[in-house]
């Protein structure tokens, strides 16, 4: 008795092998897809969202925009046509949570340098300050990839109604007057479309890798 186990042990173990195998092919089968929220106006707080918009259930994208980087390069939605991108607005002298959340994009960076899909793009909401030169030196210092990653800044009226109608990112609805000052710490997930995927604190670790995560699950819905 004991050989006839013996003798059949290794075709049992192989047909106990491929059982797990189809049980876990058809347990992914069943699972639904997960698929990320395309986000309105009319899903977000409204506090972070123009009074114009607040009732826009539909159709939001990312407005056209023209805007120059640390390069002195004009950067327009072009550059980032048929791709995903990760937008915020920070600015090179901020002594508060900007240091932190440059140090987290860089983690993203560092995590896209080799997909060909996804780009970041970090507005400057002081471009009075931040000159293309003041752009150069903050992107040496904080380690910017030109390939991956641009640091725009331009017409300030222009870049706080990204901030407001386009991002629904900020809670001060300035129109970009001398006085005006706009400050989040929130990272946005862009699809190739311009329509926003996810809403991230870019202070929190934490959020990061939900954004990774995330990141992925987009990519992958391209694929299908």
């Amino acid at each position: 008795m004991l050989t006839f186990f013996s003798k059949y042990k290794f075709f049992g173990l192989v047909l106990l092998g491929l059982s797990a195998v189809i049980v876990y092919l058809f347990y992914n089968a069943l699972q639904p897809k997960k698929n990320l929220p395309v986000f309105q106006p009319s899903m977000v707080n409204p506090e972070l969202v123009d009074s114009t918009l607040h009732y826009t259930k539909k159709y939001h994208t990312i407005a056209d925009f023209s805007l120059t980087n640390q390069n002195g390069e004009t950067i327009t939605q072009k550059d980032y046509e048929d791709k995903i991108y990760v937008a915020d607005f920070f600015f090179t002298t901020c002594p508060t949570i900007c240091p932190i959340m440059t140090k987290n994009m860089v983690t993203v960076q560092e995590k896209i340098k080799n997909d060909t899909d996804v780009m970041l793009l970090s507005h400057s909401v002081t471009p009075q300050i931040d000159s293309v030169a003041q752009l150069k030196k903050y992107a040496l210092e904080k380690g910017v990839d030109d390939r991956k990653w641009n640091l725009v800044t331009g017409d300030k009226k222009q870049i706080y109604e990204l901030a407001r109608k386009s991002y629904l990112a900020v809670k001060t609805d300035g129109d970009g007057g001398p006085y005006d000052m706009i400050h989040t710490e929130n990272f946005i997930l862009v699809d190739k479309e311009r329509r926003i995927r996810g809403f991230y604190d870019g202070t929190k670790e934490e959020d990061i890798d939900k954004l990774m995560a995330d990141l992925s699950i987009l990519k992958d819905s391209y694929s299908e």
